[in-house]
């Protein structure tokens, strides 16, 4: 399994990896820079959260490790694990239909709410890092 040890760090190909679905108690880490932005997570075993710029950007409970973590334009995409299956959230643009995409099999089509929140479940069980990807 991959958790990442530190809370967060930044990937050779620009992308975050983030969260530790094995710790009992929860930390967290503020202030990370990363190409002009700044992050905070916070994780352990029973959620995992990142912020970006003092907004909401991820959220799985229970707690999971998400690698590959990368923004762009049309949405995100990063592969994620965990030892329990997960409901996501996700912060994207506000009232607007996305392709949402797991292991590459479209699971259809989602709106995002006035908030900008995109609700999905992944199966994981221990079963290793599933690819999630989620674009206009």
């Amino acid at each position: 399994m991959a958790v990442v040890e530190q809370l967060i760090r930044a990937e050779n190909d620009g992308s975050i990896s983030f969260g530790n679905y094995e710790l009992n108690e929860k930390k967290k880490l503020e202030n990370f820079e990363h190409n002009g932005d700044v992050f905070k997570v916070k994780t352990f075993k029973d959620i995992t959260k990142l912020e970006c710029n003092d907004n909401f950007l991820y959220e799985s409970v229970p707690g999971t490790a998400v690698l590959g973590f990368k923004e762009t334009e049309g949405g995100v995409e990063f592969s994620v694990e965990g030892e329990n299956d997960a409901q996501i959230t996700l912060g994207l643009l506000e009232n607007t239909e996305y392709s949402v995409y797991v292991n590459g099999n479209s699971i259809g089509k989602m709106s995002t709410n006035l908030g900008g929140k995109l609700n999905l479940s992944v199966e994981l069980s221990g079963n290793g890092a599933i690819s999630v990807k989620v674009e206009k």
